[in-house]
Parts: structure tokens; C-alpha cells; sequence
């Protein structure tokens, strides 16, 4: 059973851009001063049509210099006789066009080199920020000065110079909102499904950085207002005759005894536009803050370079996947730290794998280890990940975008976070059919319908034009396995697919994914702590503890008799094997004792001793070694028969006792 969307209960439900907009619209302010803009933009229109000859007038009636506000002259005539009211409104054009320069070349530069260090990191951020120091340590009125020195009346180049030196402020601000961003899990999920960098970023954040982009512009316009008002009182920017705003004031400032009227039009003028803008700022502002909320996420979603050199061939053409001896690490600033240390297994096409352990032992980071998806502090430093032939650790993250999404997908365990909030269903699978299908986007919409209608979605139709935060968990997990599923890929990497979800649509999904499996014949790897899981929908399972590989085996093997202290350890703190021990126990779980050792700290020898109840001194000597045990496909990372162990009844007081 689901709950109850907010559709389904009558509510209303908006885009957090419209909502944007729709709460923008309810402030008087906003309204008003929208109004006094879109007035100001038509009369820039309208007023050079209707006075053509205002722009190349020198002087006007000299019989009637400096007049006050008349019938005849609404707003007088300045010291050349000319109407101020025309000049005012003819000089509103190039006003807007300077100011218009300005936000479109500080918005264009500053949004790009935002974007660039905040979404790509690295060397890129480290440079875009020292440029950017660089340009705030200048004096931008020097600057401007000496451009127009160079390329004097020129108001193009002013207003250009301008947006330059502004741009800074502007990229900053998109830097750490796209820092934080590219963290969301919907951001790792379209580069997983893979949508390349370009698309992400005009698709994904852009739109939720677009309001604050519009409070910026609004600011900066009202600087570029005042910067060209002032450039124009000294007139270096606006050649005689043409009006200005500027100019007007400068006329009456020339003539303030004379005429005081001539400085009020255009100072006015200047006054109530910058006001205007910024009012509206503010109500931007606030109404953002009530649309939008702001990601909190940290993860990372950029591939980092490895360091593993390629060989030839994969030692086992006949698997999906085969991971041969993968150790990564993270840098850090107490330096490398081990994450993954030797980690083998095989995939075998129309299979499901699970890699279970406890939070910590380095699950999800083999995952994204495959996906080429580790932090960008992390990077593969052994072994090699062979899939169809072709080494995973060596490509680069062009090549691997072509296999991201296409051949290799990946269900998150946050199915709520991995889809964007900004953009409806519907719309977010036809993008990712789109990048791997090449279809029309009538195509793409019927494929969407019919991959929801696949995953046994009531209401394909319906639950396409909704936004994520209208759908449950479990169809919003559903949505998720119908987006993997776009691109056909060979291989789905389902991390904790089922923990967020209560027990009756937990049961649901695992009935889907074998089911997609049995229809697409691909394999899957499943990444969970929940062994009923494994014992549910897995054939073999792979057994992680700190950053090891402590037991590999099928599950019939591993459930009916496990050969690593960790393994047996697992089974036995498991619910289910509680819910059928004998009646004659005392009814409490068994726990594993201590925690999982944090990176850096792993012990010597085998990492589980200084909690294995069996441990000796042999046990933390030397690194144990991955042994087979009776099958080819059944291997321990221990030195002791399980069996001997539980004969021998040892204690934790021996654990630093020779066996």
C-alpha cells in the first residue's frame, strides 16, 4: 500500500520555480515594481519612434531656456531650450541598453566560471578562484577609466568592463551552490544514467540556481545603473546630442542656480529605477527562500582519476563483470588511507551477487569504485575491474559516460534524493531515454510510459506528470529501477534498494527486480546489510569486512554452513535466524561485539581479530590470505576451520592465546 500524494488529497502542488514566481506575484512590492520595469522597457521601445529627432538635437528653442514644468513643456526644457520630458524618455533606451550590457556579460562569464570550479573542482577551482581574488583587488572605476581612455564615448565598452569586473561576485555565489549541488544524489544519478557534464549542468542545476541568478541581476543592474548615470554626468560615455539620464543631471548640476528644476527629472528617474531593482531583489529573495530549499547532501558525483595501469585482457572472459585484486584509498589530510584492499569477485551474466557487511566495511565504495564514482579525494590504486573485455579503472570519464547509464546502471538506496525535485517524472526518464536511444521526444515520452507500466506502476500515465515529492517510497524506488532500466543496461548495481522501504514494499521490489532480471537477462549486484535479503534474491554473495573480502560463496554455501568468524557472526545476529532458533533460548540477539575499525586504523593481519572471539596471536602476524575451501567458488580469509573453532569452544579470553 501507498500513501496518499498530495494530489490525490486535493492539494495543490507546484514547481519549486513556480512556486517561485506564484509567491513573487502576491507581493504588492514585486508587483509594483515589475510594473515600473516593464513601463521603463516599453517606453525604451516606444519613445525613439515617437521622437525621432530628440537624439540628434543640439539645441532647441532658445527663447525658451530653463523653463519650469508648463502645459507645453511637462517637465521644462533644459539650458539649450530642449524638452526634458522627450530627452528623458528617449535617453530611457540607452540607459537600458548600457545596464542590459552589463548583467548579460557579468551573468555569462560569471555563471560559466562558477560553474566550472564548483561542478569540476580541481586545478579549475583553484584557478577560477585566484582569477576572481585578482579581479576584486582592482579598482573597477580606475579600470573603466582607463578603458574609456582607450575607447572613449564608447558606453559598449564601459558597460562591458563593468560585467568583467562584476562577474566575480557572481561566480562565487554559483561556485557554492553548484558545490553543493553536485553532491545531491539526483546529480550521481544522471551521471550514472549517463547525461554528460554539459547536460547536468544546464538540466539539472541551473534551474535551481535561476533564482538567485535573477536576485544578482537585479542587483547588478542597479549598479550599472548608477556606474553609467555617473560615467554620463562627466560625459565619457554618451556623446552630444544623445540624452541621458546622466547628462540631464549634469545639465542641472551646471546650471543649479540658474535652473535647480533640470536636476530633479533625472535624478528622480535614476532614483525610483534603482529602487525599483532593488525591492525587487529583496522580494526575490524572500520568495526563493520560501520556494527553494537548499541541498544538503554530501557526496560527490565526478569520476577520479585512476592510478591503476591497464593490461591487456581480463583473466575471465566469461563473466558480466570480474574484479581482480581492487584496492583504493582516500586522501586525507593525515594522508592515504585504504578504503578497499585486494577485493576479488565475479559476476556471470543473468546473475544476482550481494556484498553484505556492516556500515563501514566498504560496500557502497566497491560500488562506486566500479562506477568510477569514488569522492574526488578517492582514486583506484590496485587491481583491475574487467566488464565485457574492457577495464573499467583505465578509461577516462568520456569513456566511461558511454557505459555509465547504457550498460552499467545504478538503483541508489535514496530513491527520493536520486530524482530532482524541480522536474516532473515523466520528464526525467524521456531525458535519459533520449541520451542513450536517440528518439524523438514523442518516442521518448511513449518509452517513459511504457518503462513505469514495467515496473507495475498503477497509472503510468498520471504517475508521469508528477513531481517526485507527490510519489511514496516505494514509487519512487520504482521510478528509480525504470530509469536504470532506460539505457538496457547489462549490468545493475542496486545499492540498499530496499532500506528505506517497510518490510511489505520491500518484498515488492526484490519481486521486481527478479523479475526485470528474468525479462532482461541482466546481472545484478546487490549491495546490502540485510542477509534476509541475500538468502531472497541472491546466488552467490560476496562477504566485505574493512575494506576485505572476508568469505565469497553461493548462498545455499554461506547460510547453511559460513567459514569466516564474520560471516557466522552475521548469520547469528540476524532477526530471521532468531525468529526460527529453538525455543529453548532466551529470546535475545546476539551482537557482534566492538565496531567496524575507521580507515587508517585497520589492525594488522586479519582486520575482524581484535573482535573474533576465536582470534590468537596468529591471527594479527601476518596479512591472511584468501583460501579456498571444498568448491572452487567458496573461499575464506581465515586460517582456522570453522568447524575446529566451534569444537574447540573458545572464549574471548583467549583471543591473545595460541590456538
Amino acid at each position: 500500500m501507498t500513501a496518499a500524494t498530495p494530489s490525490e488529497r486535493g492539494e495543490t502542488v507546484h514547481r519549486p520555480s513556480r512556486m517561485l514566481w506564484h509567491r513573487l506575484l502576491r507581493s504588492p512590492v514585486a508587483v509594483a515594481c515589475l510594473a515600473f520595469l516593464a513601463l521603463l522597457v516599453v517606453i525604451a521601445i516606444v519613445a525613439p519612434i515617437l521622437f525621432p529627432d530628440v537624439a540628434r538635437q543640439f539645441t532647441g528653442d532658445l527663447s525658451r531656456v530653463g523653463e519650469g514644468p508648463s502645459a507645453e513643456h511637462l517637465l521644462g526644457t533644459d539650458s539649450l531650450g530642449r524638452d526634458v520630458l522627450e530627452r528623458l524618455l528617449v535617453g530611457t533606451q540607452l540607459v537600458l541598453i548600457g545596464v542590459a550590457i552589463a548583467v548579460i556579460v557579468a551573468l555569462v562569464v560569471g555563471v560559466l566560471l562558477g560553474l566550472i570550479a564548483g561542478y569540476f573542482g580541481r586545478w579549475y577551482d583553484s584557478l577560477i578562484t585566484r582569477l576572481c581574488d585578482l579581479i576584486f583587488s582592482m579598482p573597477a572605476i580606475i579600470i573603466i577609466l582607463v578603458v574609456l581612455s582607450v575607447i572613449p564615448q564608447s558606453l559598449g565598452a564601459a558597460m562591458v568592463t563593468l560585467g568583467v569586473l562584476v562577474s566575480p561576485s557572481v561566480a562565487r555565489l554559483v561556485r557554492s551552490s553548484t558545490l553543493s549541488m553536485r553532491t545531491e544524489l539526483y546529480v550521481e544519478a544522471a551521471v550514472v544514467a549517463g547525461l554528460s557534464s554539459g547536460q547536468i549542468l544546464r538540466r539539472h542545476i541551473l534551474p535551481r540556481i535561476f533564482g538567485l541568478l535573477v536576485i544578482q541581476a537585479s542587483l547588478i543592474a542597479a549598479l550599472a545603473l548608477l556606474t553609467q548615470s555617473g560615467l554620463a554626468f562627466l560625459n565619457l560615455v554618451v556623446p552630444a546630442p544623445q540624452p541621458s539620464w546622466g547628462g540631464i543631471v549634469a545639465d542641472g548640476i551646471q546650471n543649479i542656480s540658474l535652473y535647480p528644476w533640470l536636476i530633479w527629472p533625472g535624478g528622480v528617474a535614476i532614483a525610483l529605477t534603482v529602487l525599483a531593482l532593488g525591492l525587487l531583489a529583496d522580494s526575490l529573495r524572500d520568495a526563493r527562500a520560501q520556494a527553494w530549499s537548499q541541498p544538503t547532501t554530501v557526496l560527490n558525483s565526478r569520476r577520479p582519476r585512476s592510478t591503476v595501469s591497464p593490461t591487456a585482457t581480463p583473466a575471465d572472459s566469461d563473466v558480466v563483470l570480474s574484479v581482480e585484486g581492487v584496492s583504493a584509498e582516500f586522501d586525507t589530510p593525515q594522508g592515504a588511507k585504504p578504503v578497499l584492499q585486494n577485493v576479488t569477485f565475479d559476476v556471470r551474466p543473468g546473475e544476482t551477487v550481494g556484498i553484505v557487511g556492516e556500515s563501514g566495511c566498504g560496500k557502497t565504495a566497491m560500488a562506486m569504485a566500479i562506477l568510477g564514482l569514488l569522492p574526488s579525494n578517492g582514486s583506484v590504486v590496485g587491481g583491475h575491474v574487467w566488464f565485457d573485455g574492457t577495464d573499467l579503472t583505465a578509461l577516462s570519464d568520456a569513456e566511461m559516460h558511454r557505459i555509465r547509464g547504457r550498460r552499467i546502471a545504478l538503483v541508489s538506496q535514496e530513491p527520493m534524493s536520486s530524482l530532482n525535485p524541480a522536474f516532473r517524472v515523466g520528464w526525467q526518464l524521456e531525458e535519459v531515454i533520449r541520451q542513450h536511444r536517440r528518439v524523438s521526444r514523442r518516442a521518448a515520452k511513449s518509452e517513459a510510459i511504457a518503462l513505469l507500466r514495467r515496473v507495475h506502476l498503477p497509472d503510468p500515465e498520471q504517475v508521469a506528470r508528477k513531481y517526485p515529492h507527490q510519489l511514496s517510497g516505494g514509487m519512487a524506488q520504482r521510478v528509480c529501477i525504470a530509469r536504470a532500466l532506460a539505457g538496457r543496461p547489462q549490468l545493475l548495481i542496486a545499492d540498499e534498494p530496499t532500506t528505506a522501504l517497510d518490510v511489505t514494499v520491500q518484498a515488492e521490489i526484490l519481486d521486481l527486480l527478479r523479475e526485470l532480471q528474468r525479462s532482461e537477462g541482466m546481472a545484478i549486484i546487490l549491495v546490502t546489510h540485510d542477509l534476509g535479503v541475500v538468502a531472497d534474491i541472491c546466488q552467490r554473495v560476496v562477504v566485505m569486512y574493512a575494506g576485505e573480502v572476508v568469505e565469497r560463496a553461493t548462498a545455499a554455501e554461506l547460510f547453511h554452513s559460513p567459514q569466516h568468524p564474520y560471516t557466522d557472526a552475521l548469520k547469528s545476529a540476524n532477526p530471521q535466524t532468531l525468529a526460527h532458533a529453538s525455543p529453548g533460548g532466551d529470546g535475545s540477539l546476539p551482537a557482534i561485539p566492538g565496531t567496524v575499525p575507521s580507515l587508517g586504523s585497520w589492525p594488522a593481519g586479519c582486520h575482524f581479530a581484535p573482535r573474533c572471539p576465536y582470534a590468537t596471536s596468529a591471527c594479527t602476524a601476518a596479512s591472511v590470505p584468501l583460501r579456498t575451501i571444498g568448491r572452487p567458488d567458496h573461499a575464506t580469509r581465515c586460517l582456522y576451520d570453522i568447524a575446529d573453532l566451534h569444537d574447540a569452544a573458545v572464549t574471548p579470553s583467549m583471543i591473545s592465546a595460541d590456538r
